[in-house]
Order: structure tokens, then sequence, then C-alpha cells
């Protein structure tokens, strides 16, 4: 590998959980604001759904401290009720109508991954439920009319071509060969879908086209096609486990490719998992500290960096960070509507045009 000698990553665009029972149809408890939210806290999504939970309970916390919610004069506060969706679409949607039917939610936010963002919003959408997401970037998830789906993060099909773009830089302008190994969920396939229009766009060659298992524990068999025919760019997406799995056996199997482009970098500690292996990859992040935006609640990335990392242990990655702009959306929400009529919250959210620690959000 011999392009990057470390990683790089390209931009698109207290721990408390709670467990409520609450009458149907409730939306606010006395001075509190109840958001429900189904999060991967077991399962092969449990890594993610922790940050995913973090970054929500940190925006919580901060927003509480800073005086809450103002409607209607009143200040309130936020909490969420949190279940446990298994890492199981199945297990997800049903979550959904739990949280709706028997807990009385009305303002939900979003599970990790876009398979479970799938399962729970045709429930959110047929109970008329806005949803805040910040996990789900399959871009499937916009291209069916969903008036209730709001989410704050780029579309997945935009995560990887730019890695195609720049091998093609780096090769003078010219063409390069692709090999690829996609998990055949709905976001990494969306992965693929823009991977794949980059090479066409850019006259590019996939010579190998893989399909990785769901419990990713082995990719030797495309690894040993990738050492034989040696391609310019190898761009894998298997989340968090399948970086792992892939930087241990490239540097195990000796493979030698000018470019690694992947998925779930900062997710997987990469770096700290896998040290001077990991020095060759181009990772795709929705959000980095070092980036120029700011708010009145975190101030910019590098604060919201040092808070988080003193809250929970470790360097926030873009799941924790995109989840917490989730909740400074409904904030404005609320307050904009300056009412608690679903309704009326939904169309403010549909308005929403604001700058986060996290970047520029606007639907």
């Amino acid at each position: 590998m011999n392009i990057f000698k470390k990683i790089f990553s390209f931009f698109v665009s207290i721990s408390l959980v709670l467990f409520f029972t609450l009458p149907i149809q409730s939306k606010v408890v006395g001075d509190t604001i109840v958001l429900g939210a189904a999060v991967s806290l077991t399962g092969k999504y449990s890594t993610n759904g922790e940050h995913t939970k973090n970054g929500y309970n940190m925006a919580v916390q901060r927003i509480n401290d800073m005086g809450g919610v103002t409607v209607g004069g009143k200040s309130y506060k936020l909490d969420i009720i949190y279940y446990d969706d298994e890492s199981d679409s199945g297990r997800a949607a049903q979550l959904a109508e739990r949280l709706i039917k028997q807990d009385g939610v009305q303002f939900m936010l979003g599970p990790y991954s876009s398979g479970l963002t799938k399962a729970m919003a045709p429930v959110t959408e047929e109970n008329q439920i806005p949803m805040v997401e910040a996990n789900g970037a399959s871009r499937s998830l916009f291209t069916k009319g969903y008036k209730y789906l709001f989410a704050v993060l780029s579309a997945a099909n935009q995560y990887l071509e730019v890695a195609i773009d720049l091998a093609v830089e780096k090769n003078g302008g010219n063409p390069v060969n692709i090999a690829m190994a996609f998990e055949q969920d709905a976001f990494s396939q969306d992965v693929r879908i823009g991977v794949v229009e980059a090479a066409e766009r850019t006259g590019s060659t996939i010579t190998i086209d893989d399909k990785l298992p769901k419990e990713l524990n082995d990719m030797a068999a495309t690894l040993a096609k990738v050492k034989a025919t040696k391609p310019d760019v190898l761009v894998v997406s298997g989340h968090s486990k399948g970086a792992l799995t892939a930087i241990r056996q490239i540097a195990e199997m000796k493979v030698d490719v000018p470019m690694l482009a992947m998925t779930h970098c900062d997710a997987s500690k990469l770096a700290k998992q896998h040290g001077k292996n990991a020095e060759y990859a181009l990772c795709a992040a929705q959000w980095h500290k070092t980036l120029s935006y700011s708010d009145s609640f975190f101030g910019d990335g590098q604060q919201f960096d040092k808070e988080f990392t003193d809250l929970y242990g470790y360097a926030p990655p873009y799941q924790a960070a995109e989840s917490a702009a989730a909740l400074l959306v409904y904030k404005a929400a609320f307050e904009q509507a300056d009412s608690f009529d679903k309704e009326k919250v939904r169309d403010a959210l549909a308005q929403t045009d604001m700058q986060t620690f996290y970047g520029n959000i606007k639907f």
C-alpha cells in the first residue's frame, strides 16, 4: 500500500437507559417531553448501538442543563425510553409498535443501521409519528415518499464514490481496476451502488464483486483473489466487524493493494485495534472533529470530542456525533412549532435549516 501513510477521513456533506410505563397517547409527562428509541444494545450492531445511545444521552443532558425546551413559555426537559432491538429488524418493528401503542410515544428517534430504520419507518409512518434518525443512510429510505422520516446524515451511496474519483486522479486521470466486497445489508448495498456508479462514470473496471456474509469472521477467499489479480483499489463495507476483519487478514495474508477504502473505521476503533496495520486505509465518515461547524450547545467539533471523551472514555465516532445532532433538531422543531401537536412538530421538522457542531442540517 503506497498511496496513503495514515488513515484519512473524508466527509459526505449520563450513559443513561430509562424505562418508563406511560399512559397510552401520552406525549408530555409533567414537565418532561418523552422520546422513544429502539437501539441495538446486544447483537451484531451493539457497538454502534452504544455509540448511538451515548450520542442521544449526551445531547439530552446538555439540552436539559441549558434550560431544556421552551414551548408555550414553559421549559420542558427531555427524556428517552430505550428498548433493545437486539440488532434484529423484526424486533425493531415490534418495539416501534410498542413505543407508540403501549408507551404512548409520539416522537421517535431512529435506531442504528439502515436495515433497522427500514423496519421501523413503515410503523412510524402508518401511525403518523415523526422520527428523526441519524444512522440509517440507505438512499432507499428517502425514495418512498415518507412524510414523517427525517435524517440528519448523508445517503450511503455517497460514502465511497469519492475514493474511486481519488484513485483515478492518483492514476493520472486514467481508469482503475476495482475489487470490492460488500455485506448484503441495505446500507452496504447502497454504498456498493455509489462505487458502481463511480466506476461507470470514470470508465473504471470492477474486477471482483464479492458478497460478504452477515457474520463476517473470514474474508480470506476475497483477499486471495485480490492478491492474485492486483487491483488498484479494494473497497470493503461490512460494518465494524468487516473493517476489523479486513485489516487483520490483509496483514496476515500480506495483501498489497495501492488503495484500501472502507466504511466504519471510526466505529470499529480501527487504529486502536490494529495500529500500524490500519495506516493505509481511506475511511468514509459523516463527521470529524476538525470540521469548522459550531453551535451554542457543544461549541465546535473539538469541544464535542473532548466532552464526549471525558464522559464516556473514548473519542466519539461519527455515529455518536450525528445522534447528538438529532436531539438538537428535535429541540429546534419543538420550539419552532411552539406545540406538542405531532403534526405541527412534523411541519416544523420539515422546515429545519440550522447549523450544528455536526454540520448544516436542512430538510
